[in-house]
């Protein structure tokens, strides 16, 4: 990712080393949540949601440097200190590589989604704040070129810079990271009537944990199987076939492992296939879990049968439905 970084820098317009941007100038930015590994593509697929998500507003100072002067929404979890803060790093990476570390910049984060939720809250944040500098600096350039700054960012917050959230949430959509050694990635079509409902359960499933429970060795196989499955769904996107894309999201390699940190998963997932459900999986490191639908009635429905189950056994839950967000982050 350093080489990333490094042509990036090489390639960055020289206005945008002199030019100025008057103090107290200011931006509003949201950035998506997203849903990644999308049950058989670990680390290398991901798709952006229309909700939730978060905001960035970011305003001009008159003295060099990167301050954060607010965080809402995060019960005092998330660190004011621009160094530990994976918004702050990230602009950061972004303005030292375009020759701007001179520019004053304020940040305030509204955290609009749950911290931890397998639904790429750190990413979001990344996202918006990148989006916020790029807009603020006028610079015109494919949004990709933010992408090794946001992984820098998701490589301080659960030390893996893995870009099955940040892409997404960059690019919008549905993504695939065909490499990252060189960093590939490629946006994907997908069926306008495809649907996601995303419960939320109220556990904790820390991302860095959830990671090193994965195994590290695999059955030739298992391998195998997963091979046919991320192909079956990539197929399933670009010919529109969502029943491609259901039987195509099985997991043998992650899921049997993770699904153990949430409960009841495996009744979630016969409820939600018994109201209708193409499939269902873990988002990301979870607990999140989502399944795809046909339609907005069935996504609805699957999100208030999983609540009532997990009311049931005094587990609380958010739940959220939504089609596919194509847009990313956008300015508010």
């Amino acid at each position: 990712m350093s080489n990333d970084i490094q042509e990036i820098k090489q390639s960055a317009a020289a206005a945008f080393i002199g030019n100025s941007v008057a103090v107290g100038t200011e931006v509003k930015v949201f950035a998506p949540a997203t849903v990644a590994n999308v049950v058989c593509g670990f680390d290398v697929l991901g798709f952006a949601v229309n909700e939730p998500g978060d905001e960035v507003v970011m305003r001009v100072t008159g003295t060099p440097g990167i301050t954060i002067s607010k965080i809402t929404g995060d019960d005092g979890r998330l660190p004011l200190d621009p160094a530990k803060n994976t918004v702050s790093v990230s602009v950061q990476h972004y303005l030292n590589s375009i020759g701007r570390a001179d520019i004053g910049l304020d940040i305030e984060l509204h955290k609009k989604m749950p911290i931890g939720s397998g639904l790429g809250s750190s990413s979001a944040s990344t996202v918006a704040g990148l989006y916020a500098i790029k807009t603020l600096l006028g610079d015109d350039r494919d949004v990709i070129n933010l992408l090794p700054f946001a992984m820098k960012g998701e490589e301080m917050a659960c030390g893996h810079g893995h870009a099955d959230n940040v892409a997404p949430a960059l690019l919008g959509g549905f993504v695939l990271i065909r490499s990252y050694e060189p960093l590939d990635v490629v946006r994907l079509p997908h069926p306008a009537g495809l649907y996601c409902a995303i419960v939320f359960p109220d556990v904790d499933v820390p991302t860095r944990e959830a990671r090193q429970i994965i195994r590290t060795k695999i059955l030739m196989r298992d391998a195998v199987t997963q091979w046919g499955n991320i192909a079956g769904l990539v197929s399933g996107l670009f010919m529109q076939d969502i029943d491609l894309i259901g039987r195509s999201m099985q997991d043998v390699l992650v899921e049997p492992v993770r699904s153990m940190l949430i409960p009841d998963f495996y009744k979630m997932r016969e409820i939600a296939m018994e109201n209708g459900a193409v499939s269902f999986g873990i988002s990301g490191s979870g607990p999140s879990v989502f399944a795809f639908t046909k339609d907005e009635a069935t996504a609805t429905l699957i999100t208030q049968k999983l609540q009532q189950h997990l009311t049931g056994i005094k587990i609380g839950s958010n739940t959220y439905v939504s089609t596919i967000n194509d847009a990313g982050p956008r300015v508010l």
